[in-house]
């Protein structure tokens, strides 16, 4: 593997070892999608992730990460928690919330990183919309994702398209590096003048993640050292995929179809490969 400026680039065939990890988080995240109901615990949940990435090959990329070791398999953020909740035993879910879920897994030294805001039975259609907007505006920054561009031209595509649609985008928090390990080098913020930082190069393997709210974005850390809210208690939205800059565009990782779909939508090439798609 080359370095540049620090940024970990990645051969076709490590990158290749990164879709399967990404793969079995995009599993798992279909099966938390499945149990967020009404009356289930976080914790519930993270056994099944936990679960679910056990049985496919993988480990936990989350179980055990920096220090204080966090303790689980999933971050389970409700309502206006906005990332790094823990699992909690006690934390039922109510038919009206929200719960954002990321979620990571390493196969054979390769991370994949992805994260879902998830309705809980029958949610507020202004909530819903927060919840499309952040989704929308993660396909923006992927998309941007191209040959031959730079870092910011991804903050950029997320923060035109939340920006006109009122919603807070949170500051600090955001995007990274990815592949040997969960967070490396480059940080992506989700707001910024496009054409600035790194060169987006064949390699770059990169964790998008936009973090919007209804209300204000300053946000706060709790007791715990981990949870992140938001401190005027509005709602907040996370939606993140892991992707890959390839010669024939991107690649999304953590994408069942490696962004296919989305990507014909927008009116751009995918960049995985024939036998990648579904």
């Amino acid at each position: 593997m080359a370095r540049r400026e620090h940024v970990q680039i990645k051969t076709a065939a490590e990158i290749a070892k990164m879709r399967v990890a990404g793969l079995l988080v995009a599993q798992a995240l279909d099966r938390l999608r499945e149990a967020a109901l009404p009356g289930a615990t976080t914790a519930d949940l993270d056994a099944v992730a936990e679960k679910t990435i056990r049985a496919g090959g993988g480990i936990p990329s989350f179980k055990g990460y920096a220090h204080p070791p966090y303790p689980a398999s999933i971050c389970s953020s409700v309502n206006d928690e906005v990332v790094h909740a823990i699992p909690n035993r006690k934390r039922v879910l109510h038919d009206g919330d929200i719960i954002s879920i990321d979620c990571g897994a390493i196969v054979d030294g390769w991370h994949g990183d992805a994260a879902i805001t998830v309705p809980v039975g029958t949610v507020d259609p202004a909530i819903l919309e927060m919840i499309k907007v952040c989704e929308d505006s993660l396909w923006a920054g992927l998309a941007a994702a191209q040959l031959g561009g730079r870092l910011t031209d991804i903050s950029h595509a997320v923060e035109q398209h939340v920006q006109p649609r009122g919603f807070g985008i949170v500051d600090n928090y955001g995007g990274h590096g990815i592949g040997t390990e969960m967070h490396q080098p480059p940080h992506i913020l989700n707001h910024g003048r496009a054409g600035r930082g790194i060169k987006l190069v064949a390699g770059l393997a990169l964790a998008i993640e936009p973090m919007i709210t209804m209300g204000s974005p300053d946000t706060r850390v709790l007791d715990d050292d981990w949870t992140v809210s938001t401190v005027d208690g509005s709602w907040a939205a996370h939606t993140e995929h892991t992707v890959a800059v390839t010669p024939r565009g991107p690649w999304v990782l953590t994408a069942h179809d490696g962004g296919a779909a989305r990507f014909a939508e927008l009116g751009i090439a995918c960049g995985a490969p024939a036998e990648a798609k579904s």
